[in-house]
């Protein structure tokens, strides 16, 4: 008989959470899994990519904080589905299906967290722990958010450590046709970051950064891709240094993953993260890189092994290290490869699949 699955979700936009569910939900195996996926809020890219892969994806239009008319239509649709476990992802979804009469009864209700939350408010840390009640398992996508959650009030016996995952390398572009793309010559040593411009990403940083790195060596430009709150005040920044001429800001791209082929090491000054799925993508492509000194990255760089990591938020270090990578062809190659290797050995899409099987069985089996 079928495990049947609901995924919950608030949306699936072309964003990290959205990207593991979508890979989760098709790669369970069809023969043991009946998937069907929940957006509380809107569909997205990844909507057209599960019902192209023949996945049931249903929208509930949620529109305020909390909507009794979702609440009703979640309740609804769970009861018509009938999972025998349901999976959420992000604090609304979390907590819309842990709320009481919402999952039917004996479905095991599973939660997962992808960062290290520290920007939760009091009501909403609150809200988790009066929800452990109704949890029988939650996941996270690094051992920095589990030590978070079981510090915050989640007892750690709940708690399964289930890295991101990449599918293979999109193979889309070559460095000079990523290049042409972005306005860049060959000629260029372009450092660059992807990921939504928020302030926890302290890009600032990387600009500061950037205006010093530019005086010492010859070429240098900076790409930033993505789009977010921070993207005026960015700009503005840069244009106050005097190097927002050697900046390339590119918005929003689809393509942000295979245009990172384009650069000759990536950076990630951030403060918070779970795990990076933008780090993880430069590391797939073997480009060199350098990030901040939070637990979370430093479960995906080894100092002077797979990337070179800098003191939070110490610009002038951070221009040493881009320094160190793009002078040294020889270290860039070594943490470039490794890093790539790295990504392929640990952090494969089958074995982030068979983890979540394997977790499946275990509550499933408890629970009968």
């Amino acid at each position: 008989m079928l495990i049947r699955i609901a995924f919950v979700i608030p949306t699936l936009d072309q964003s990290g959470a959205e990207r593991q569910l979508t890979l989760l939900a098709m790669g369970l195996p069809r023969d043991e899994f009946s998937v069907h996926v929940i957006a509380l809020n809107r569909g997205g890219p990844f909507a057209d990519e599960l019902r192209a892969a023949g996945i049931s994806v249903e929208v509930l239009g949620k529109r305020f904080r909390f909507d009794p008319l979702t609440y009703r239509r979640l309740r609804s649709s769970l009861r018509t589905v009938k999972p025998d476990l349901v999976q959420s992802f992000l604090f609304a979804a979390n907590s819309y299906v842990r709320l009481p009469g919402i999952a039917p009864v004996n479905c095991q209700v599973v939660v997962s967290e992808r960062c290290v939350d520290s920007w939760k408010s009091g009501w909403q840390l609150a809200m988790d722990r009066r929800l452990i009640g109704r949890t029988n398992a939650m996941t996270a996508n690094s051992a920095s958010v589990a030590s978070f959650y079981e510090a915050v009030g989640v007892p750690g016996n709940l708690i399964t450590v289930i890295p991101n995952a990449l599918p293979g390398v999109p193979a889309r572009y070559t460095r000079d046709q990523a290049r042409e793309i972005l306005g860049l010559s060959p000629e260029d040593r372009v450092v660059g970051f992807s990921g939504r411009l928020a302030p926890q990403k302290r890009l600032p940083d990387l600009i500061w950064g950037f205006q010093l790195l530019h005086q010492v060596v010859e070429n240098a430009r900076l790409v930033i891709v993505g789009e977010g709150p921070e993207r005026d005040s960015l700009t503005s920044c840069a244009s106050q240094l005097g190097c927002r001429e050697k900046i390339v800001f590119t918005g929003h791209r689809a393509d942000a993953w295979p245009l990172l082929i384009a650069l000759d090491a990536f950076v990630l000054p951030s403060e918070f993260e779970g795990m990076s799925n933008s780090l993880m993508e430069a590391m797939s492509l073997g480009v060199p890189c350098v990030a901040s000194d939070i637990a979370p990255n430093l479960e995906l760089i080894n100092h002077e092994e797979t990337g070179l990591i800098f003191p939070l938020g110490k610009s002038p270090e951070l221009t040493k290290a881009l320094v160190r990578v793009l002078q040294s062809p020889e270290l860039a190659s070594k943490l470039g490869n490794a890093g790539r290797h790295r990504i392929e050995t640990q952090h494969s899409v089958d074995q982030m699949v068979n983890r979540h099987r394997t977790l499946y069985k275990q509550l499933l089996n408890a629970g009968r």
